[in-house]
């Protein structure tokens, strides 16, 4: 089968469904491929990087429609180009169903197979190699800083020079999903003061990492749709929110506004009036534009100038950066192509029984599939049950973590008294003071070793140098040994001694090993 790359139409779209790197690996898969004449030029793709993949350099769009049985594209086709689609042919690109009611009807009159990159069940974890709209959405995110820095006129990081000091930029961040965490992390990056939000609870772990900080909402409610996306929220989250969202106009210099609902024009969340406190010379860039924008006074496609804001409302931010955008989309299209060739023959086979085929599929030779069935999702694994502890009756022992009671305390140390006391009257007297020394030696230990403060150590570091500075105590006491009745000193026993030295050779290893990586450890954390 012959995959048909065209040049796009729609205005100022700079981006191509394939790169030549893409090209070769089609090939290799059993594909024929043929690309539009100046298809990526824009991306800075020639002719001739194609030719040298491997593909063929169509000179009209009319030749490479009719000759295609695959066509590869970004934008959804016009009524021109699904007139040119062959008829019972394939169209891959994004296709966006619920907004293009009459497009659908237009492709399934030409009894066309369409798969939609923008349905793609992002709940699956398998899909997301082919996930173009997290790719894109990443890249969007990062121009959508760029576009704000340029309009914004200042520095992002805080400085002191000789000339005066220049304060952080403040970044607000309205929604973090996949393109609002690439902004946060690319205005942090930049040295920003950067503030986010999000209706999912989930994502403020993901926002601290990337170097921001979480601004949650007073209104307790769950804002998690499913797929990736937010849902609709109540009235009284939405009025819980503007409020916030007031507080932070007024303190932000960025606003970046991605909030999307799939199927749902885009959700209102600065208004005129937020807009008006702003400060003079703030910006905000509107990632929403396209659906209608998540800002009041958005004009989608300009960059426009309200109460001494820039707003911009461009709906081309991944397409301005397009080489790299290209690449990202073309692999994704690349992972599809191989779930649909797994034979690695050039034939392309639509399984309708996979989970995610059947997802992007929206028309099936002729037929719409749009929406695809719920997804019958594994459910989540039960929670272990964890036992409730028995409870202790009452004057019997104590549980684990209590305080022992009186009674037991007085038991214990009485029968530690009888002990001690039989001890005293029936053992010899050598063995008794060698049994009191042995005893005060185990409490002086425990407390030596336990009450070790872990300042400059891990806590088991710590204790592995108090016990081996114990033994190496010991080593000495027993390499220096007493004197005998003459004043001289008693080395009658040299295994002993061999014993002392040996040990308090590996103790000194030990400890000075301790230090070294404690050394090493801090180390990290300097500069």
């Amino acid at each position: 089968m012959r995959i048909g790359v065209p040049r796009e139409t729609a205005v100022g779209e700079k981006r191509v469904a394939t790169v030549p790197e893409v090209v070769a690996k089609l090939v290799k898969l059993g594909f024929a491929v043929s690309v539009e004449s100046g298809a990526g030029e824009a991306a800075n793709f020639s002719d001739d990087d194609y030719r040298a993949a491997g593909a063929d350099v169509v000179g009209s769009a009319a030749e490479l429609w009719a000759a295609a049985d695959i066509v590869f594209k970004v934008r959804p086709p016009t009524s021109d180009e699904v007139a040119l689609l062959r008829e019972g042919g394939m169209l891959i690109g994004f296709v966006w169903p619920a907004q293009n009611p009459e497009l659908m009807q237009q492709l399934a009159a030409r009894r066309a197979t369409v798969l939609a990159i923008d349905s793609l069940p992002r709940q699956l974890s398998r899909a997301q190699k082919m996930d173009a709209l997290t790719s894109m959405a990443g890249v969007s995110g990062y121009r959508a800083v760029i576009e704000a820095a340029n309009a914004f006129g200042r520095l992002f990081n805080g400085q002191i020079t000789a000339a005066g000091k220049i304060p952080p930029a403040k970044v607000f961040i309205a929604g973090a999903g996949v393109a609002g965490l690439a902004a946060i992390g690319t205005a942090a990056n930049m040295g920003a003061i950067v503030r986010a939000n999000d209706t999912r609870a989930e994502v403020a772990d993901q926002v601290v990492s990337l170097g921001g900080e979480f601004v949650k909402v007073d209104y307790e409610e769950e804002g998690s749709g499913g797929g990736g996306y937010a849902k609709v929220m109540s009235e009284g989250f939405q009025a819980a929110q503007r409020k916030m969202y007031a507080e932070q106009a007024k303190d932000a210099d960025i606003i970046i506004t991605t909030a999307l609902i799939p199927g749902k024009p885009a959700p209102r969340l600065i208004t005129a009036e937020m807009v008006q406190s702003m400060k003079a010379g703030s910006v905000i860039v509107d990632m929403a534009a396209e659906q209608g924008g998540n800002c009041e006074l958005t004009v989608p496609g300009e960059a426009v100038v309200r109460h001494g804001v820039t707003i911009v409302g461009y709906t081309d931010l991944a397409s301005r950066m397009a080489r790299q955008s290209s690449t990202l989309y073309s692999n994704n299209l690349l992972r599809l192509a191989e779930e649909l060739c797994k034979a690695k023959d050039g034939k392309a086979v639509v399984n309708m029984e996979d989970d995610a085929i059947r997802g992007l599929t929206v028309i099936k030779e002729g037929t719409v599939t749009w929406p695809p069935p719920p997804l019958q999702l594994p459910a989540p694994p039960p929670k272990p049950k964890v036992a409730a502890p028995a409870p202790a009756a009452k004057g019997h022992g104590h549980g684990a973590g209590e305080p022992m009671s009186g009674t037991a305390l007085a038991v214990v140390f009485g029968l530690g008294a009888i002990v001690f006391l039989l001890v005293g009257l029936y053992a010899p007297a050598a063995f008794l003071a060698h049994f009191t020394v042995f005893v005060l030696a185990c409490f002086i230990g425990y407390m030596v070793v336990w009450n070790v403060t872990p300042s400059l150590h891990t806590p088991l570091m710590s204790v592995t140098n108090a016990i081996s500075s114990i033994i190496a105590i010991g080593a000495l006491i027993q390499i220096a040994p007493p004197l005998d009745a003459a004043g001289a000193a008693d080395r009658s026993n040299t295994l002993i001694l061999a014993l002392a030295v040996f040990a308090l050779a590996l103790t000194a290893i030990n400890m000075i090993g301790g230090f070294a990586v404690t050394q090493r450890m801090l180390a990290m954390f300097r500069k």
